[in-house]
């Protein structure tokens, strides 16, 4: 599968494919949260993300550029996802939250609503 914006269609993920073995799942900070060409959807608010968002590793990440509002892009080493949507497509759409900041896991969350999936 891909994944794509839902405002212009252009591709923003690798082809991936959700993840089912969850022990793959990596907690540390600062290491990569789900491994390459994988996808998961957080089934809860205790999941590292947003419940219902698509996460996926920022190496699967592409068509994509940082949100032109600076106020969304904090963090000490990286971003951290706390101040809203700090990334969007290619084309200027708002599309999930990149988490890389150094005392988190890293990953992208990519808004359901804002992005599909697609085969």
């Amino acid at each position: 599968m891909k994944i794509i914006c839902q405002k212009c269609n252009v591709e923003i993920s690798k082809q991936v494919t959700e993840l089912d073995d969850l022990s793959l799942i990596n907690e540390n900070d600062g290491e990569a949260y789900i491994p390459e060409v994988f996808f998961i959807v957080a089934n809860s608010e205790e999941d590292i993300g947003t419940k219902g968002t698509i996460i996926i590793n920022l190496k699967d990440l592409i068509n994509s550029n940082y949100h032109p509002d600076e106020s969304r892009l904090n963090g000490c080493c990286g971003y951290d996802g706390l101040d809203g949507i700090n990334r969007v497509c290619v084309n200027n759409h708002d599309i999930g939250s990149e988490n890389s900041d150094c005392w988190m896991p890293h990953f992208i969350a990519l808004e359901p609503h804002l992005v599909k999936l697609v085969k």
